[in-house]
């Protein structure tokens, strides 16, 4: 039986990867006229331990496997591990992330990042913890499938239909609700930080992710909206104000890209994978694509790997 994987994003791909790691045939329909998936605009972290702040144990848990998964699958993981930091006026923030989380050591910030050196006093370093170019993973995802012979079109989906159109899949799951996320690319040669690094704030706290050839990715925003669109000028303001408080460098960067996305969520926060009478549903990857639509992906393999077997 072929598998229909419906949608462009990174839990589509990642299903077709695990399907046909398993020896499955896979095709991937891509709708026409859909918007560009929210995966396109994310930091790329993974980063389970630092999720662990405000997510359940499941995604910490889960979640650790994604490194290991995506280095397995794609080049460019880095695994330099993750900083994170508070301004002086805020370093109850920074005790508070340090309850909340594990896997952690204190540090000195410029001791790993000598940009930052006299800057911060304090910081967490969670050792463990990767990040990867979202844009060149898709991409890297897309490029094995059709080295394997998947091919990728439009049009009617055949056979058992995997659904992972994000957003797009509302008329089928009532509970699913947009969470925007504004971000921004930036060119700052002034800038050299080598790991994500995540500043702490009460009220717009924000991630800084190295990309190459110096530039960096700001975000992201969390907005309780489905409304698309543009980046406001409000999520602009305060991400850069952000960076600039990392570091003053940040204020000559050369803007390359704003760019919003809508996550699909579920009222827990916590991606599932859903059985329908015509299709199966991986939905509902909130801020967790790049950690969670692995772990969902090897759980549906898994699955209708052992269906085929028993078929035949």
């Amino acid at each position: 039986m072929i598998h229909s994987v419906l949608g462009g994003g990174v839990t589509a791909l990642c299903c077709a990867t695990a399907l046909s790691d398993r020896g499955l045939d896979v095709e991937v329909i891509v709708p026409d006229g859909a918007p560009e998936p929210a995966s396109r605009f994310a930091g790329g972290m993974l980063a389970p331990f630092c999720e662990g702040e405000s997510a359940p144990d499941l995604i910490v848990a889960k979640g650790q496997d994604s490194v290991n998964w995506w280095a397995a699958h794609v080049p460019g993981v880095v695994r330099r591990g993750t900083l994170v930091v508070a301004p002086p006026r805020d370093v109850s923030e920074l005790e508070r992330f340090a309850r909340a989380t594990r896997e952690h050591e204190w540090v000195v910030p410029g001791d790993l990042e000598p940009d930052l050196a006299g800057r911060f006093a304090r910081g967490l370093f969670f050792s463990i913890e990767a990040h990867l170019d979202p844009r060149q993973a898709l991409t890297s995802l897309r490029s094995r499938l059709e080295c394997r012979g998947v091919s990728f079109r439009t049009g009617a989906p055949r056979g058992r239909i995997v659904d992972c159109r994000g957003l797009a899949s509302r008329e089928d799951l009532a509970d699913l609700r947009g969470v925007r996320g504004e971000m921004l690319i930036v060119h700052a040669p002034d800038v050299t930080l080598t790991r994500p690094v995540r500043l702490l704030h009460p009220r717009f706290p924000c991630y800084i992710v190295p990309r190459e050839n110096g530039r960096y990715m700001i975000g992201a925003t969390m907005v309780e909206s489905a409304r698309r669109g543009g980046v406001t000028a409000r999520a602009a303001m305060e991400l850069l104000s952000a960076a600039y408080t990392l570091h003053p460098g940040f204020a000559e960067a050369e803007i390359l890209e704003l760019g919003a996305g809508l996550r699909p969520s579920f009222p827990d926060n916590i991606p599932a994978i859903r059985h329908a009478a015509d299709r199966i549903h991986v939905n509902g990857m909130y801020r967790h694509g790049f950690l969670m639509a692995p772990v969902c992906a090897e759980q549906l393999a898994t699955e209708l790997a052992e269906l085929h077997v028993h078929a035949d």
